[in-house]
């Protein structure tokens, strides 16, 4: 664990102008920078960077943060990681905590094999490359592959010679360990103790990990007419690799994948290969292994979107759509591309230009569940009981989709694509689901691994009545516009968390610092700072939670009681910076300057040590004895509650959902009040009957100010008195 006071080291060295102008070209812009965002294709620069506050943000697709956000999203790295990157780049030697005896000497093993697949990957090219049987045998293969040199080069690829223990030989000359040698699977001891290169004689596809590390090697053999010998030979397990838990190609493709949110997935070596040539480069390969839940973890932290590339090869295309069942448990979009037949993705890219070759693969896109259907329709023809088997099929690939909605749109889709009743396919994804919870499932299918992000279940409904969609917890950012008919209804139905998030600010009066208020001891500024105690009290006491919680149950005045079930999701907004952004798109500062720094440091603080930070604990023991004593009192205090919040408890985090919009609103309406205020009292001076054209500007604002709150009163229901 890195510890703190080098983490405030990295953090002061480093300059966020400096970092991010090594990956954009960046034009001065006022008191900021400008370039073109190097997360998303952009022809008008809408990439931000504040060497002021150390920030960047994208205006258009929203990335951005501090300048260890910055190397995470754009390295795709962890927080340690981006940390251990800066500190290289600006001379800090990072501490980490103390290690036991064993915790060194397996750190010791770990690094020793790395350092020994870094040394055979540099003699694998090297063969390649200079040596005459390489010259003549390896890179003619390449050739006839249609490989270019320079994508040769980019993935590194290799010969290893006939030779049994060419590698051996050379390993012993530099001094290497026989055990790491043989660990890292370069070589192995035969029965009578001799030692043999395991790659000999084939071309050699070194193996990324995420982070850019060799963690092995895959081999293919060259002479096709050898018998008894597999066409392939990969590394085996180590401390340094596990199969499952890699992806051909991610490393050189992750920044692509990020780019043009989606990831093209193969099969084999080639097919990766060729296609980076070809121009699309976020592609990655399983290597010809079953898809395991790891590996697409993996992808998931790149993209939502995943499209699957298919051979016409029948019989392997029925065995790999089991496959797809993990894809979806994880929540990810599937398409999936079915190429001609007697084609696969190496040879469709060799026979097409890149402009061809991306063309193709868009128009050839299909859905997966639409593609599934479709196939296995067609294979079981008019046979009763084949067909039922097929809704069998799809409905179990149905039931693992995490989100309730997606689930509910197939359902309906499928009932119309095969005439069935609707609530027969609802009953039959109820009984995969219950059977999913209840494990029967891990026999038949002991490779997938389903999202703890499903809690919800679809039940089927009662007779006569027609299938609903399940109810689950929308977008927090969602736009809402409610009628005053609707906030009638709301009173008796329950309302989404959600309506609670939607304001309609777009011509909000950016909000003015306190010092430039002139209302005194008013009564619209004392509630104007009471709801901005509100909100830093929620920072203080949950700004590093997620703002969405498993499992609430809330009776308020806005909703009847209802159980919301939901889980815990990597992409739930954290409070504070949840609250600062939302503040920020309306231009809005707090009124008292620690307030502010409280809020910005939260936000910072969550985004930077999302392991570690404690909102409570950190300013608590700050080190502002203003900020300390504020936090003091305000982590203790409790929201109070209202006489319907009383009939059912639930914990406030459980509740940040609701609790967190409500606040924010509380205090853009207080904000509008200090204003209206401002404007009646200035209406009020009589030397403004003698100035016609102030008199009208002034009663301009104040009509916008009241049709504000109007809007505010449709959002907020009863709980705001229009003035």
């Amino acid at each position: 664990m890195i510890d703190r006071s080098t983490i405030d080291r990295i953090m002061s060295a480093a300059d966020i102008v400096d970092v991010v102008g090594e990956f954009v070209t960046l034009r001065r812009s006022g008191a900021n920078y400008k370039g073109l965002c190097p997360f998303h294709d952009e022809k008008t620069p809408s990439f931000m960077v504040s060497p002021s506050k150390q920030l960047c943000k994208c205006f258009s697709c929203g990335n951005g943060g501090n300048v260890v956000k910055f190397v995470m999203q754009h390295e795709q790295m962890t927080y340690p990681e981006a940390l251990k990157w800066l500190g290289r780049r600006y001379g800090i030697e990072v501490k980490e905590r103390e290690q036991t005896a064993e915790q060194k000497a397996a750190a010791t093993a770990r690094e020793a094999m790395f350092v020994v697949n870094d040394w055979a990957r540099d003699y694998f090219v090297e063969t390649l490359h200079n040596n005459v049987d390489g010259l003549a045998i390896g890179m003619s293969y390449f050739r006839r592959r249609g490989l270019r040199d320079d994508i040769i080069r980019k993935f590194q690829l290799g010969y290893a010679l006939e030779q049994r223990d060419a590698l051996v030989q050379k390993a012993k000359a530099k001094g290497f360990d026989d055990r790491y040698v043989i660990q890292t699977g370069l070589c192995y001891r035969t029965d009578d103790g001799r030692l043999l290169d395991r790659y000999h004689g084939r071309v050699i596809f070194p193996v990324h990990s995420v982070s850019g590390r060799i963690v092995a090697f895959g081999g293919r053999i060259l002479n096709n007419e050898q018998k008894n010998v597999g066409k392939y030979v990969n590394s085996p397990e180590s401390e340094i690799y596990s199969k499952k838990r890699e992806l051909y190609g991610l490393y050189l493709a992750k920044q692509a994948i990020v780019k043009h949110d989606r990831c093209y997935l193969v099969e084999g070596y080639l097919d990766v290969i060729s296609m980076h040539q070809s121009g699309v480069e976020n592609v990655v390969a399983s290597s010809g292994t079953a898809l395991t839940p790891e590996q697409v973890r993996l992808i998931h932290r790149f993209t939502d979107n995943v499209t699957v590339l298919y051979d016409g090869d029948a019989a392997g295309l029925h065995a790999s759509l089991r496959g797809i069942d993990i894809l979806l448990s994880e929540g990810l979009n599937i398409k999936i591309v079915l190429l001609p037949e007697g084609e696969d993705p190496d040879s469709y890219a060799q026979a097409r230009t890149p402009e061809e070759f991306k063309k193709d693969l868009e128009e050839r896109e299909e859905d997966f569940i639409e593609f599934k259907t479709k196939l296995l329709l067609k294979d079981a023809g008019r046979d009763p009981m084949k067909r039922a088997n097929v809704i069998t099929d799809i409905t179990h690939s149905i039931a693992v989709i995490p989100s309730d909605i997606v689930r509910q749109i197939y359902i309906h889709d499928l009932a119309g694509r095969l005439s069935i009743d609707e609530s027969a396919i609802v009953n039959e994804v109820a009984k995969e689901i219950r059977k999913i919870k209840n494990g029967m499932l891990s026999r038949s299918h002991p490779n997938t691994s389903f999202s703890s992000q499903s809690s919800a279940t679809v039940e089927p409904p009662e007779q006569g009545q027609q299938p609903s969609a399940s109810i689950g917890v929308p977008s927090i950012d969602s736009e809402i516009e409610t009628h005053s008919e609707d906030i009638r209804e709301t009173t008796h139905e329950a309302i989404s968390p959600s309506t609670l998030a939607a304001t309609v600010t777009d011509s909000l009066v950016s909000a003015k610092r306190s010092t430039e208020l002139s209302l005194g001891d008013s009564e619209a500024h004392k509630h104007l700072i009471a709801c901005e105690r509100q909100l830093v009290q929620l920072v203080i006491r949950y700004g590093q939670l997620p703002i969405i919680a498993p499992h609430t149950a809330v009776e308020t005045p806005w909703s009847t009681s209802r159980e919301v079930e939901s889980s815990i999701v990597d992409d739930s907004p954290l409070v504070a910076p949840y609250i600062l952004e939302d503040l920020s798109s309306d231009n809005i500062l707090l009124q008292v300057k620690k307030h502010q720094q409280i809020l910005e440091e939260a936000a910072q603080q969550t985004l930077s040590n999302l392991e570690s930070f404690n909102s409570r604990t950190y300013f608590i023991t700050h080190h502002d004895p203003e900020i300390n004593r504020l936090a003091a009192e305000l982590a203790d205090d409790r929201y109070p509650l209202s006489m319907e919040q009383q009939k059912v408890f639930v914990p406030e985090e459980k509740r940040l959902v609701e609790i967190v919009p409500r606040v924010i609103n509380d205090y853009k309406h207080a904000i509008i009040g200090v204003q209206k205020e401002e404007v009646l009292r200035a209406l009020r001076q009589p030397e403004l009957l003698h100035q016609p054209d102030k008199m009208n500007e002034l009663l301009k604002k104040l009509i916008d100010i009241n049709e504000i709150e109007k809007q505010f009163a449709k959002v907020l229901g009863d709980r705001v008195l229009v003035r």
